[in-house]
């Protein structure tokens, strides 16, 4: 086994190598890329030394297995053809190829099986804020289909890279040291604020992110669930919350729906308000399921079910979802 990871100085690229390491993933090899300005870099790796080359387009990628690609959406598109010509599938972090409809859009817990159909040897790793709502409605579809969600998010700085978290932490401490706040990752300052727009508006009010999360939410799970999502960042260095009502066809009664989070798959409930126990982003950072708590039924509908969720989007939001996604090919003989 042979694999690779693209973008390897980044924030995601460094968490792939963080849970590559800490599922002891089968591998036999390991190629590091990066940009020219990565390219020389050395990076330790289970007490071996790695040296990271340029990403070029030529057959460096002949005999790898799997690539782990966490670069952008443009190098995605330039560098797909040169990265999976000779068989290497492709696991692409970025939103280039996720609503192609020879691209499976894959959550393992949710439709790994989709992963093994892949035309274009790409497999599209979906969106942070997507991830965490398919893992958390999944065992409520499982008890009656739901025919909508409406979700607010409460995303970290993470979100938007390394330099994003530490750009939160230095305003806090230039605004405790008086001193000028910058203010260059974001729209507006993000210490003590609140800022109600993730990318870019589009033409029905909505921003991308969150028609990402109609859109894709509906492609995973092979739905025709309607999602109306309002996305916002919060001074959280790292993990999201989502905040989910959803109306299914039959009642669902909470004790129902606690037990099937309880077994539900790369879920772990965490419900006890009575005792303050709910799940937080401080406590979720570094943890590889999505905690989900709160639940209650929608005292304004007999259908309806609110709950909150909290997930590291660094790791199940991106690099690990995409390490279970080779896992599972692994898994199923399906390379």
């Amino acid at each position: 086994m042979k694999i690779a990871i693209v973008g390897v100085s980044g924030a995601v690229g460094q968490e792939f190598l963080r849970v590559l390491d800490e599922r002891n993933f089968p591998f036999d090899e390991l190629v590091l890329f990066g940009s020219a300005r990565s390219a020389g870099k050395e990076y330790t790796f289970k007490g071996k030394k790695y040296t990271v080359k340029e990403l070029k387009h030529n057959d460096d990628f002949k005999g790898i297995d799997i690539a782990f690609v966490s670069a952008g959406g443009s190098i995605s598109v330039e560098f797909a053809e040169t990265i999976t010509k000779h068989g290497t599938v492709m696991i692409d972090n970025s939103s280039a190829f996720r609503m192609d409809n020879d691209v499976p859009l894959v959550v393992p817990e949710v439709n790994g099986e989709d992963a093994k159909v892949r035309p274009r040897n790409i497999i599209a790793n979906p969106n942070c804020t997507t991830i965490q709502l398919v893992v958390a409605l999944n065992p409520i579809e499982k008890l009656s289909h739901i025919k909508r969600a409406h979700v607010s998010t409460y995303q970290a700085a993470s979100g938007a890279g390394a330099t994003a978290m530490e750009e939160l932490v230095n305003q806090f401490k230039q605004i405790l040291n008086k001193e000028d706040v910058t203010v260059e990752k974001f729209a507006y300052q993000l210490a003590y604020n609140v800022i109600p727009q993730v990318d870019v508006f589009t033409d029905n009010g909505y921003t991308k992110e969150e028609m990402k999360m109609y859109n894709e939410t509906r492609k995973i799970m092979h739905s025709d669930i309607e999602v109306s999502a309002t996305c916002v960042r919060v001074p959280v260095v790292r993990a999201h919350s989502e905040s989910t009502w959803v109306e299914t066809e039959t009642p669902v009664s909470v004790e129902a729906a606690k037990e099937a989070f309880a077994k539900g798959n790369g879920v772990v409930l965490q419900d006890d308000p009575a005792n303050k126990d709910y799940p937080m982003p401080l406590f979720v950072t570094g943890k590889d399921e999505v905690y989900v708590g709160r639940v209650r039924k929608d005292i304004t509908n007999a259908n309806g079910l609110s709950f909150w969720t909290v997930s590291d989007q660094i790791k199940k939001g991106a690099a690990l979802n995409a390490v279970q996604i080779a896992e599972y090919l692994i898994k199923e003989n399906a390379l």
